[in-house]
């Protein structure tokens, strides 16, 4: 790699004015990269850097997501299946997959693994992530609920209901 020395602004300080020299160097030249090194570590820092606009996923609240939860008690149950499959033991598991439940065939080939974030994707909108499945609740639209929710299911999860 090759440096280059280029010439730095003169800056207006008290110490310049009375005469005096700061730090070390003779203070009229700069150490920097190339451009086309310059160039390269902008794009390397653009490329890894989130999109303008993304957020970071909300924290929820699990007590607010128990009173959420009760709009899903119609079909779910955290120990045992009812309409639709047990949220035990939901966070890691893959999508389809609870032995003896009755799958739609999208939601078997989904190929979703349970997490924080494919949750809130599908809770968002389920037929529109998984499409076919035989989930027939419109979602939650509402980003601060679903976080909630999210963190309800996951304190759950860890609970005595699950044996945990």
């Amino acid at each position: 790699m090759r440096w280059v020395k280029r010439p730095c602004p003169k800056r207006s300080s008290p110490d310049a004015e009375k005469g005096r020299r700061r730090g070390k160097g003779n203070g009229d030249m700069r150490t920097s990269f190339p451009p086309r090194i310059s160039r390269l570590l902008l794009l390397l820092l653009v490329a890894v850097s989130p999109p303008i606009g993304a957020r970071a996923p909300l924290a929820g609240d699990a007590e607010a997501g128990a009173k959420i939860y009760t709009r899903c008690e119609a079909c779910h149950a955290f120990a045992y299946d009812r309409t639709g499959p047990r949220h035990c033991g939901l966070f890691g598991r893959k999508a389809g997959s609870v032995p003896g439940f009755d799958y739609s065939d999208a939601m078997k080939r989904s190929g979703l693994t349970w997490n924080a974030a494919t949750l809130d994707r599908f809770l968002a909108d389920p037929m529109r992530t998984v499409p076919g499945t035989t989930m027939g609740y419109a979602g939650v639209t509402d980003a601060r609920e679903r976080a909630d929710l999210i963190a309800y299911l996951r304190e759950q999860s860890r609970g005595p209901m699950c044996g945990k």
